[in-house]
């Protein structure tokens, strides 16, 4: 196998449809297709500004598609309760512009922002297995290596956290997981949130005001 920076290079930032890497996660999509054929139900591709991926001073990492949101609409963070609250909060912040309506025809564009996921497929309980998370890393460092322009990147979530370390060759211990912690990367920095699932806000682990401030962080630091 090549060295994984020519890997990522010779893969590039989006697998295909019919991407063959993770058996557990082609036999899920195989199921689901089955099951819902007018759902997209392949990997999902990052959703990138009008500008395109260099022209993103932001990135947000999620963990995966939802089975019932981005895996049946095709754009990440679309279609169920995670993208409501997170495309408010970048309309707010002057990230996105226009109107979501949790439908990728809806629009809505990204303002100097990339969206993407750790694994770029649904997994089965949304529980990616480690090598699951190294085999799709990749698409996100080719994805990152993309957005040349980016100074803050968000990890929703711990998964997500550890593939932007891993990704940037940095020790998972020096930049250790922490809600609101900020973490200096050389030219970048990377802001942690919990993940804005229904779970987490549902139980009051993440609650608005809490994930607000971790853009509003991001969004000074950035105009700063």
């Amino acid at each position: 196998m090549p060295p994984r920076a020519d890997l990522a290079a010779a893969l590039g930032p989006e697998p295909p449809r019919d991407c063959p890497r993770c058996p557990r996660l082609v036999a899920f999509r195989e199921k689901h297709r089955a099951l819902e054929p007018g759902w997209h139900n392949a990997p999902v591709p990052s959703f990138v500004p009008v500008g395109g991926p260099a022209s993103s001073r932001l990135m947000i990492v999620g963990l995966a598609p939802g089975l019932r949101g981005a895996n049946r609409t095709g754009r990440p963070f679309t279609g169920d309760y995670a993208g409501d609250l997170l495309y408010e909060t970048l309309t707010d912040f002057g990230f996105a512009e226009g109107v979501f309506r949790a439908d990728p025809n809806d629009g809505l564009a990204l303002v100097g922002a990339t969206i993407t996921n750790a694994v770029r497929c649904v997994p089965p309980e949304n529980k990616p297995t480690g090598d699951e998370i190294a085999t799709c890393r990749p698409f996100f460092e080719a994805t990152l290596a993309e957005a040349t322009g980016v100074r803050a990147i968000v990890a929703l979530g711990r998964i997500a956290h550890d593939q932007v370390l891993r990704a940037l060759k940095r020790p998972i211990a020096s930049a250790p997981f922490a809600h609101g912690a900020v973490h200096p990367l050389d030219a970048r920095r990377l802001y942690d949130s919990y993940h804005c699932s229904r779970y987490n806000t549902n139980t009051g682990r993440l609650t608005r005001d809490m994930f607000r401030a971790v853009f509003e962080r991001v969004r000074a630091d950035l105009e700063g």
